[in-house]
């Protein structure tokens, strides 16, 4: 069995392909340690036999002044969003975020989460539910039109960009 609090499961449709993405939350630091560990050490980690061919894990922690994670219908089309950033990138990134939510919350009200990595190089991942791909861009282009996305002092800290667009599976708490 797996631990932490199952949030959401996705399937790659656009960007690397053959990839189930998957998000936990975990109450505590030392849980989502102890789940890695499990994890790592164990040949079939989530029952799920041969259909598993490769294993990736981050940790992330979500941006302080966002609400948790909901199950909720944000979809049927959802991006995945990383930001690489530029040593020193995150506090004026979070600065920046933090700002914008309110002024673009016709676009950000579609935001499930924005998490910033606890290891590896720094970036952030952010996840986004719209009911289309046509949806999606409407939204950024009226924002962006508008001035108000994306984030002040955002941009520049970035230095590499992806984004994959994912399709939730039937079971997904979000969906």
């Amino acid at each position: 069995m797996s631990g932490g609090k199952f949030l959401g499961c996705w399937r790659t449709e656009l960007g690397t392909l053959g990839q189930v993405l998957v998000l936990r939350g975990f109450d505590t630091p030392e849980e989502m340690t102890a789940e890695r560990r499990r994890a790592l050490l164990n040949a079939n980690p989530f029952n799920a036999g041969s259909v598993v061919s490769a294993l990736s894990m981050d940790s992330y922690a979500a941006f302080p002044f966002l609400p948790p994670v909901q199950p909720h219908a944000f979809g049927p089309t959802y991006e995945f969003r990383t930001y690489r950033l530029k040593p020193g990138g995150l506090p004026p990134t979070l600065d920046g975020w933090e700002e914008a939510i309110e002024p673009a919350r016709e676009y950000t009200a579609h935001l499930v989460i924005n998490m910033y990595a606890l290891d590896g190089a720094p970036r952030i991942t952010h996840i986004w539910g719209f009911a289309s791909l046509e949806q999606r861009a409407a939204l950024r282009a009226k924002s962006y039109a508008a001035g108000i996305w994306p984030p002040r002092g955002g941009p520049e800290q970035i230095i590499e960009a992806t984004s994959t667009i994912a399709l939730p599976e039937s079971y997904s708490p979000l969906r």
